[in-house]
């Protein structure tokens, strides 16, 4: 899609800029992944005064070093697409941070504004900032605004078209050019240098914009920089002075903050005060696994009572659509195909939709409330023992999502060596993909004690995580671990508008998942238990599904699982893991099989074959550790780039989960 202009949007994680896109795109908002690399973008638009601008949510960086992926792939975008204007977003409340990063990009050349985010937040602590003054030192535009409260929103909207209406009609935007916006606060013998490489540049590359940012990064020894331009600078770079670059900013920034901010003494005696509680050496990872125990016991409470609203409307579609088959007189063939495979797979799993949305507007909150981030560094002690930092589990939190963005997010970490043990872990953190199995395992077998039960699936993917992250580090030889490098964001109300979308892009995968890869294993599995060597057969211990979940029954029975129907569920799972759920539908011929009539049909079932609590508690814990999704596989190739590392995932995963749900069964059925 074409636009008027091209906006992007920067800045530091937890400043708010996500928040700021969101009120500013709505809903039309789109999510891809950058060309060549697996760092996800946003892209939005927005239409004032009848023009369009299309906007870019870049990742969230603290500096544009090429040391990471997110900052490689905002510096390319600046440089190669050159958008109109660039809004870095800054968390007013954290203002010395946030402004290295500015520097860096009024160093660029580009049209830089500066929205001055959580002003409010400053002001609560009894502190000023002089935006004027502030605007003066650095040369470029600024506009305090309040994302969360909305407030300076549409004057930043309105200075954003003014200057690149000035740009495009004059090469300048509002007072604010390229010329213009050079702070020459380095060393004099620093600044020499950059004068002479700028000369240089300037004779060897006469078309080449923004001379000094290259020049400080040839000083900064940069690798792109040095593989793109070939130059003879030896006579002047002597060293690497990146060092020495980063100190002398901070300097200037130290002196900005004197000179700008009133009252910087103040402090959030609040937030202080509510650390000292949440990230406590001691209380901080129980109130974490207390926090959680809440969370799952609204998904089950509230989620299955307006789940059985859900399970109606199925039970009045399907009756529905089987009396329309009926007037059609179609064949039983159609109608158990329709009624049996379609409506019971797919159907089966949206009535667990409650379920997963109260799960992700309780994730949503927890996140954008900033307590997510304490997690990370409370865990920070426990992950380096096991040779990681706490930024590893950052990745681990996001798989109680979608572990598909999780292992993404291991992209974060400093060294491959990390990144590899991060990304084979972190498919044992129990997705939400997850949640429909333990909800209607759970429900059948534990009662009142359902929400415990389930809950503490969560818990041992965790120990199982760290158990094999400390077996992984066994065999590492570059023993290098990181110390934690975390932004504690301010706690704040969640926005309820950034909850909306985070949600709604949740729910609309999990839909969207229902009516294609859902309906075709439901499809795929109706067929499978349907048809065997002697082609189309009522009877389903004859078909081919049967007669492949009968070779690994040897393999599942030390378990408690050496039945064939659960072997073909499981091996549904794969494709994902709502499948499991779906498959039930099939397997047994139940067409709504989350509702109080479908449930007992089912536990009729499973009694009956000698199926008890043990075997339906080693089920959920196979579930949990065994294989991964095809999405999820398929992310693990992209991430490292071999199918090497996918064969290992995949062999670590059935051993864990074959190792655990072995001992649990047998410990369980030692005592029960």
């Amino acid at each position: 899609m074409s636009y008027d202009y091209n906006i992007a949007f920067i800045g530091n994680p937890n400043c708010g800029k996500t928040t700021l896109f969101n009120y500013y795109t709505g809903a039309n908002l789109k999510t891809a992944n950058w060309p060549g690399v697996t760092v996800e973008k946003k892209e939005g638009m927005i239409e004032y005064k009848g023009e369009r601008f299309g906007i870019v949510d870049l990742p969230g960086i603290y500096s544009l070093t090429y040391y990471t992926l997110e900052e490689r792939v905002s510096r390319k975008y600046i440089l190669d697409d050159k958008p109109d204007v660039i809004v870095d977003v800054i968390d007013a409340s954290s203002l010395e941070r946030n402004l290295y990063l500015a520097l860096q990009l009024i160093e660029m050349g580009e049209p830089v504004v500066i929205a001055l985010n959580m002003i409010d937040i400053v002001e609560k602590r009894g502190m000023k900032i002089d935006t004027k003054k502030l605007s003066n030192i650095l040369n470029v535009p600024i506009v305090p605004v309040s994302a969360r409260k909305k407030t300076g929103l549409d004057i930043l909207e309105n200075l954003i078209s003014d200057i690149v209406h000035r740009k495009k009609e004059t090469d300048k935007y509002n007072d604010y050019n390229v010329e213009g916006n050079e702070n020459h606060f380095y060393s004099y013998d620093i600044e020499n240098k950059i004068d002479a490489i700028t000369k240089r540049l300037k004779d060897k590359f006469p078309y080449m914009r923004n001379y000094r940012w290259y020049a400080i990064k040839f000083l900064e020894k940069d690798s792109e920089i040095n593989e793109t331009y070939s130059i003879g600078l030896e006579d002047i770079v002597d060293k690497n002075y990146e060092s020495e670059i980063i100190h002398q900013k901070y300097d200037f920034i130290e002196k900005i903050i004197s000179d700008v901010l009133i009252n910087k003494n103040e402090k959030s005696v609040v937030s202080d005060k509510v650390d000292g509680i949440f990230t406590h050496n001691f209380f901080g990872l129980p109130i974490f696994l207390v926090i959680m125990a809440a969370v799952f016991l609204l998904t089950f409470t509230i989620g299955d009572y307006l789940k059985v609203f859900m399970e109606e409307w199925l039970t009045y579609f399907s009756d529905f659509v089987l009396e329309i088959m009926k007037n059609m007189n179609l064949s039983d063939f159609i109608c158990s195909l329709v009624i049996d495979g379609i409506v019971a797979g797919v159907g089966g799993i949206i009535t667990f939709l409650p379920n997963i949305v109260i799960l992700f507007i309780a994730l949503a909150f927890l996140e954008d409330s900033g307590y997510m981030a304490r997690v990370a560094y409370i865990m920070d002690g426990i992950m380096g023992k096991i040779g990681l930092s706490g930024k590893a589990f950052i990745p681990m939190i996001l798989g109680f999502g979608c572990t598909v963005p999780a292992i993404m997010a291991s992209r974060t970490l400093e060294n491959w060596s990390d990144r590899i043990r991060t990304i084979l872990i972190t498919p044992f953190m129990s997705c939400s993909a997850r949640l429909p199995v333990y909800v209607i395992i759970s429900d059948i077998f534990f009662g009142k004690y359902a929400p415990l039960a389930a809950y503490s699936m969560y818990i041992i993917g965790i120990i199982v995580a760290v158990v094999i992250a400390l077996i992984l580090n066994k065999f590492d030889n570059t023993k290098k671990t990181n110390s934690l490098l975390i932004e504690l964001p301010e706690y704040k109300i969640p926005d309820l508008h950034s909850v909306f979308i985070y949600v709604w892009e949740k729910v609309k995968d999990y839909l969207i998942k229902a009516g294609t890869t859902i309906f075709i294993a439901s499809v795929i599995l109706w067929f499978l238990l349907n048809f065997g060597f002697d082609g189309f057969s009522e009877n389903i211990e004859n078909s081919f599904g049967a007669e492949i979940g009968k070779i690994l029954v040897p393999i599942m029975t030390p378990i408690g699982l050496g039945y064939w129907q659960i072997i073909v569920a499981l091996i549904s799972g794969i494709a994902a893991k709502e499948v499991v759920v779906s498959s039930f539908s099939v397997l047994f011929s139940i067409n709504n099989i989350s509702s109080s009539e479908g449930m007992s049909r089912l536990s009729e079932i499973f009694n009956s074959s000698g199926f008890g609590m043990v075997n339906a508690y080693s089920f959920m814990l196979f579930c949990l550790l065994y294989i991964p999704c095809v999405a999820t596989i398929g992310t693990i190739k992209k991430e490292t780039g071999s199918f090497k590392w996918v064969a290992v995932s995949i062999g670590i995963q059935l051993g864990a989960a074959w190792g655990t749900a072995f001992l649990f069964y047998h410990i369980l059925s030692f005592f029960s």
